[in-house]
């Protein structure tokens, strides 16, 4: 199942990939995005602090630059809905609102770089944007993506409202030539699959990954636990036909960080993190980083938690273990033989102390590993597959582990890679 298709993955790694090749998002992009924050707010006599206007990302950007988020790699600031005129100029191109963007998306895009940031713009392929601004039909995708181009955008996030399958089918596709065509590298995240369910035959993923660096499959992500929770269990009930479609390039997308906002607890903000780190997800905050809290602020600035989310070899992780317990345990194969390992609970009474062994998780037998505990940071030397150990875990929390080998069994596991797959060979060492 997820492990084997995950070894499978890591074994077809040589051969050459078949994604966009646009050369861009070769781990998943990180930064910062308005949408579930910041909504569809236009009202700028009321609430100018926080309506969607260059005033908002202007800031943003001087946050990500000043904080500590663009060392980290947090370096996209995206623009989603509602940014435009209700209306085309007379050439029939898309314009910001002159009200809110006075000075251009052009001069947002070059105040963005000059600090060593990009800018994301958002679009979609329909009459209308789902929040009812122009969309771009099939005779403005050329002309759309010229204009963002023109601006010096860096990435575009293609929405599906108010078009039908057959357009879509055309568009997706269509919109990837026109940005290639244009000569600027654009990361193209596609909403397409999303509106089609998600899933085959609907979705084809062959075809997703040659035409898209990142795809939103599922739905829009709320400022709820819940919302976290039906994403998970979509992404890791289907993940074994998700995971394999994951690789450098190509990812998908379960939608915006919501750490720091309202709805999460410290434990769920932890547990979304990690979560989304197994899934070699997107990391796009979707929060206000003028008024962050520290604790927030620490979660999504983990070094160890980031560099294991950027893993060069970028495959995505899967569900391994479901207990009755209501614990669940998540593995992400890393490149130098290394791995993450989430122990996630999702009871909802006291701190639980989970047992089990290395080996009953799929490791390879005589390996010897040292564990780094990537929230606490604490490091455990020499943990054998055969040892029991136990983590205590709070409710709705995680404990999570990066595992270097330190010794491995007799046969590299360079070695074995070239091998056919099966035979007891393990992808944890991958």
């Amino acid at each position: 199942s997820g492990l084997a298709l995950a070894l499978a993955l890591a074994l077809a790694l040589p051969l050459p990939s078949v994604a966009l090749e646009n050369g861009l998002a070769r781990t998943p992009p990180m930064g910062w995005m308005s949408w579930e924050r910041f909504r569809c707010n236009v009202d700028c006599q009321a609430d100018p602090r926080n309506c969607i206007s260059e005033q908002l990302f202007f800031e943003m950007a001087d946050r990500l630059a000043e904080d500590g988020w663009r060392e980290l790699g947090y370096e996209y600031i995206n623009i989603d809905d509602c940014w435009s005129a209700k209306q085309r100029d007379a050439a029939g191109q898309l314009v910001p609102d002159p009200k809110r963007f006075p000075s251009g998306i052009k001069a947002l895009a070059d105040y963005v770089h000059a600090r060593g940031l990009k800018l994301g713009i958002y679009g979609d392929l329909g009459i209308f944007t789902c929040g009812g601004y122009p969309g771009t039909t099939l005779e403005n995708v050329k002309q759309d993506a010229q204009t963002f181009a023109a601006w010096g955008v860096d990435m575009l996030k293609l929405d599906g409202c108010y078009s039908s399958a057959e357009e879509q089918a055309k568009g997706y596709p269509e919109m990837a030539r026109a940005l290639n065509a244009t000569g600027r590298p654009i990361v193209y995240s596609c909403s397409w699959p999303a509106y089609q369910g998600g899933l085959p035959p609907k979705v084809n993923y062959t075809i997703l990954a040659e035409i898209c660096n990142l795809w939103r499959n599922y739905d829009d992500i709320q400022d709820s636990w819940e919302s976290v929770l039906s994403i998970v269990d979509w992404f890791f009930t289907n993940q074994d036909v998700l995971q394999p479609a994951a690789g450098p390039g190509h990812w998908n997308d379960p939608d915006m960080l919501i750490i720091g906002n309202f709805g999460l607890s410290f434990e769920q903000s932890r547990s979304q993190m990690a979560l989304w780190t197994v899934m070699a997800a997107p990391l796009l905050m979707s929060t206000d980083l003028r008024t962050i809290s520290p604790s927030a602020k620490e979660i999504l600035q983990n070094r160890l938690m980031i560099q294991i989310n950027q893993d060069p070899l970028g495959i995505q992780g899967c569900r391994i273990v479901k207990e009755k317990s209501q614990i669940e345990v998540f593995l992400r194969p890393l490149s130098r033989a290394a791995s993450a390992l989430v122990f996630f609970s999702r009871r909802t009474d006291m701190p639980f102390r989970y047992t089990t062994s290395l080996a009953k998780l799929h490791f390879p037998e005589d390996a010897v590993y040292e564990v780094q505990d990537v929230y606490v940071g604490k490091i455990v030397g020499a943990l054998r597959t055969a040892d029991n150990f136990s983590v205590v875990i709070n409710p709705s929390g995680v404990v999570m582990w990066y595992l270097r080998p330190m010794a491995l069994p007799l046969q590299p596991w360079h070695v074995a890679r070239q091998q056919a797959p099966g035979e007891g060979f393990h992808p944890a060492l991958l």
